[in-house]
């Protein structure tokens, strides 16, 4: 493992905050060393390990991009989802990922996860993605053990040197694949179907009609009604 060391010291006469990759900390350790640093600063805690982030390559770039309007996209039909880009997740005790992109369920529908009073995401959210490249190892072993462990349900990694999508099922503990016409039907959010050859080649006619079916489905339509059906009082007694 090449050792990256970013030294950020926010006040003057103030010892440096030194995080390195494969340092061992508790989620709270980790919590307070980044917070020092600034946001253009990408670090992750996984499995009680710091990992500092590389510089992203112009593919990572694009892929990620298009799966964030697919995603997004759907969200614009089920109000009760939410999609996350690059944001930090307060997992567990040991773990506070950075993933790519993360669809969550709003707290007061019965989602997994809350939004703490600093506005971090705390918990396990329900489906998660990695725009794998040089992240490829830690996105599908480590990572993916940890998610699973946490509670995470659904995870997707998009292998961008072997042009694959990995698809994990974690409530039913196995790796999923494609159905025969190359979509990918998600189990935690119904409708949300994904065209893996047209994401891989950028077709937004096709990636969109493929969401519009989905979000035309009997499945989807269900989604949304027990979704109304168990809104709950958020915890300051507001509805």
């Amino acid at each position: 493992m090449t050792t990256m060391t970013i030294p950020f010291s926010p006040m003057a006469g103030k010892p440096p905050v030194v995080l390195q990759n494969g340092d061992r900390l508790s989620q709270k350790e980790f919590h307070a060393l980044y917070n020092e640093y600034p946001d253009h600063v990408r670090a992750e805690l996984i499995g009680g390990i710091v990992y500092m982030a590389s510089p992203l390559r112009a593919r990572h770039g694009r892929n990620h991009a298009w799966f964030t309007t697919a995603f997004v996209y759907y969200e614009g039909h089920t109000p009760q989802v939410e999609v996350y880009d690059n944001t930090t997740i307060i997992l567990d005790e040991d773990n506070e990922p950075q993933p790519d992109l993360h669809v969550r369920l709003q707290t007061e529908y019965g989602g997994q996860t809350t939004v703490t009073a600093d506005g971090y995401i705390e918990g396990a959210p329900e489906f998660v993605c990695e725009i794998s490249d040089s992240t490829r190892s830690l996105d599908l072993n480590s990572k993916r053990i940890e998610y699973q462990n946490a509670g995470v349900l659904e995870y997707i990694v998009l292998n961008i040197r072997d042009n694959r999508i990995h698809w994990f099922d974690f409530a039913n503990n196995i790796e999923r694949f494609a159905d025969s016409d190359n979509i990918i039907r998600l189990r935690t959010f119904p409708g949300l179907w994904i065209d893996t050859n047209a994401l891989l080649e950028r077709n937004l006619h096709r990636i969109l009609s493929t969401i519009d079916d989905g979000l035309a489905s009997p499945e989807h339509a269900e989604f949304v009604k027990q979704l109304a059906s168990r809104k709950v009082d958020r915890p300051d007694g507001t509805t």
